[in-house]
């Protein structure tokens, strides 16, 4: 069965208590694991530890926190602490993010982001294991340590996320999950083959991995506002965001309209990025319309061969009522 996730919305919250209050939420309704990303705002570690003592049977974890911005070590120090003060509830996710984030927030050179990505998995679950961790690499070379303090058990899970081909069989071979993000449904099957192959090519036990799809979705009584916030949300993605969601859309056999967006959005034309991104190509990637419609089209996302969990996520730009609204009219069943 596949299970169902909340994605809390940072850019709309005014406070930390907001997050914990939308974590509490998703808890009340049944959601199975509350994501936390991390990008320009509030840290993901600080509010989650927030999350953990004010829930109790909600997963937490985080989709995702960038490698570049923290030691692996610094990370699985972190991972260890949330699973700690969580009892067992955290899951951690990992990703390279991207240039624009990596470059002008960190001010860390964004090179070879898929080795970086792999030596950070194999650190963290060194670190994780309570044993001397002993890693020589590419980018890390460790030695001599190992976690001072007893070792959670059970280790939490670590996950990445990428869009690419090589990227997903990585997270395959060596996480224990992968986070989607903007994908079509063929597109979403074609990158399950991918992370399926992965496994086998690591040995790993798939029944113990999970793939999570991470799904924009928003309910508003007025579809209209609905659908324009999601197509804001994603033409900002395509357009804003660097070149990878872009890449990424194109792969899905969408070039033309990938590069549209992509174009007219760094000539300052959001209008014509929104305009180029047509109706049906955006119910393939995302989900709105009233409470009725928007179940209607959520579950179809469920039914996808190799994915165990979608996870709704938020525009943007959705105020805290249309993200409440939203949360309760897509709460598992």
């Amino acid at each position: 069965m596949t299970e169902q996730d909340l994605s809390l919305p940072v850019a709309a919250q005014p406070s930390v208590d907001s997050l914990v209050d939308g974590a509490r939420l998703g808890e009340d309704l049944g959601y199975d694991t509350a994501w936390l990303p991390e990008s320009w705002g509030r840290d993901a570690v600080t509010t989650l530890t927030c999350i953990a003592r004010e829930t109790e049977d909600i997963d937490i974890g985080t989709s995702i926190m960038p490698v570049y911005s923290r030691s692996p070590a610094l990370i699985g120090q972190t991972a260890a602490t949330l699973q700690e003060v969580s009892e067992g509830r955290f899951r951690l996710g990992l990703g390279p993010s991207g240039p624009i984030v990596i470059e002008n927030w960190h001010g860390v050179e964004f090179g070879n982001p898929l080795r970086r990505t792999r030596e950070t998995v194999e650190t963290v679950k060194g670190v994780l294991s309570g044993e001397e961790v002993a890693y020589g690499g590419e980018y890390f070379e460790l030695g001599g340590f190992r976690l001072r303090c007893e070792p959670p058990d059970p280790a939490p899970p670590v996950d990445t996320a990428g869009m690419g081909p090589k990227a997903v069989e990585l997270a395959g071979r060596f996480a224990d999950g992968w986070h989607a993000l903007l994908f079509t449904r063929d597109g979403l099957e074609d990158r399950v083959e991918d992370f399926d192959r992965g496994s086998e090519m690591g040995g790993r036990d798939r029944s113990q991995q999970r793939v999570t799809l991470s799904l924009t979705c928003c309910v508003d009584d007025d579809p209209a506002v609905a659908k324009r916030l999601v197509k804001q949300h994603t033409a900002f993605y395509l357009g804003g965001m660097g070149t990878f969601y872009r890449d990424n859309l194109a792969r899905q056999g969408h070039k033309a309209v990938a590069n549209k967006i992509y174009d007219s959005w760094q000539d300052g034309d959001r209008e014509a990025a929104m305009e180029a991104l047509d109706d049906d190509l955006l119910a393939e990637i995302a989900v709105w319309g009233t409470p009725e419609k928007a179940r209607e089209h959520f579950d179809r996302f469920s039914d996808v061969d190799g994915i165990d969990a979608v996870s709704v996520s938020f525009p943007r730009a959705a105020d805290i009522e249309q993200i409440r609204t939203t949360v309760r009219a897509l709460a598992p069943e």
